[in-house]
């Protein structure tokens, strides 16, 4: 059983290490996206604190006359005082989603509507998400999180009975003995991690790409957008007041608007549970996006089991559930598989060079014998 699960081990990690790199490397990246995003653009990203923000009824007027020849179709809230508001907003003529940057303490929008790509981390993002091959791509991306997942459940198991020389590492051994007790090591130590990962990645990319299909199952494209769809008379303001009423301690994050006919506007939010993998988009409170008329209330702390083990997803992905600190452990562990891959692929170099040597020592015993 050993035997044939070290050759199933060796065999997904050869074919998939190029594939499992680009996914871990760039996920360890952007486990500090907008860090990297405030360094390289802080004046887009970042904001002065102020006292209070400005209506979001106004905000939603300086884009739209910023910018009108685009509507909006998502808005984050951030919950950090100093990110500036993000903007999601379609081109009319286009399905095309881009988005801005807002000030919501001036109303200045901060950048002409740019599309997912253009700046270096959300290339990243989408190299990451579906290796720049879009709907196909997350069944791709998927496929090798799959693979390393394989790897992670193969490789503990092989190596179960870890804890008896957990820590050992053979400093004045052989390179190929040190990059054996390293490679056992550390995959022990960032399996748990890994598997997590990519467990959440494979359910998210799984899910999106389904109901893609499920969307577009007759053939259509997707909207394009021509006019507003929601009502001329519906306050957002109003809106996000009336989930705050409905979901105690309720802290707006996000507002779904209408990308696409039918679609309801839906105000996402954070709520106080004790636990630490909620995500900040837990909870929902979903309006009618022609009157703007209450239909529906989701709260976390009211939902089944299963779903609160769903939205734990998020934390677990992104590693921020204990700040920093779990951000760091979390970058730190996605870059595993680039020691992994070393010591893993120097290992099987050199168990193969031995078994070549030794059946080209079986040959010339065989040809002597035979001479």
């Amino acid at each position: 059983m050993n035997k044939l699960l070290f050759k199933v081990h060796s065999y997904l990690a050869l074919l998939a290490v190029v594939p499992i790199l680009i996914v871990c490397v760039t996920g360890s990246i952007l486990v500090f996206k907008h860090e990297i995003d405030s360094l390289l653009r802080g004046e887009l990203v970042r904001v002065e604190p102020q006292s209070q923000r400005m209506p979001l009824d106004s905000l939603l007027a300086s884009v739209n006359q910023a910018h009108p020849d685009y509507e909006a179709v998502g808005w984050t809230l951030f919950q950090d005082p100093g990110r500036a508001d993000q903007m999601y907003v379609m081109e009319k003529g286009t399905s095309d989603w881009s988005y801005v940057f807002l000030n919501q303490y001036t109303g200045q929008v901060l950048q002409e509507p740019q599309l997912y790509d253009q700046f270096l981390t959300d290339w990243l993002l989408e190299l990451h998400f579906n290796f720049l091959l879009h709907d196909a791509g997350m069944l791709v991306t998927s496929f090798f999180a799959a693979i390393l997942m394989l790897l992670g459940l193969t490789g503990l198991y092989l190596h179960r009975k870890f804890w008896k020389n957990f820590f050992t590492l053979r400093w004045k051994s052989r390179l190929v003995v040190y990059f054996s007790d390293m490679h056992k090591l550390v995959g022990v130590i960032a399996s748990p991690v890994l598997i997590i990962l990519a467990f959440t990645g494979i359910w998210w990319n799984v899910v999106a790409y389904l109901y893609e299909m499920q969307e577009h199952a007759d053939g259509s494209e997707h909207h394009v957008m021509v006019d507003r769809l929601y009502g001329e008379q519906v306050s957002f303001d109003a809106i996000v007041a009336s989930a705050e009423q409905r979901i105690a301690g309720f802290e707006a994050t996000y507002l779904t608007l209408p990308y696409e006919p039918g679609v309801d506007i839906q105000v996402w939010g954070d709520v106080p549970t004790g636990n630490i993998l909620t995500s900040e988009y837990a909870s929902v409170v979903t309006f009618d996006e022609l009157s703007g008329y209450w239909l529906s209330t989701y709260d976390i702390r009211e939902a089944t089991t299963g779903a609160v083990i769903v939205d734990s997803y998020r934390r677990l992905h992104f590693g921020d559930f204990a700040g920093l600190l779990s951000k760091a452990l979390w970058a730190l562990l996605g870059l595993s598989p680039v020691l992994l891959s070393v010591t893993g692929l120097t290992l099987w170099w050199k168990r193969r060079s031995q078994r070549q040597r030794a059946r080209e020592k079986r040959r010339e015993k065989l040809e002597l014998a035979n001479a």
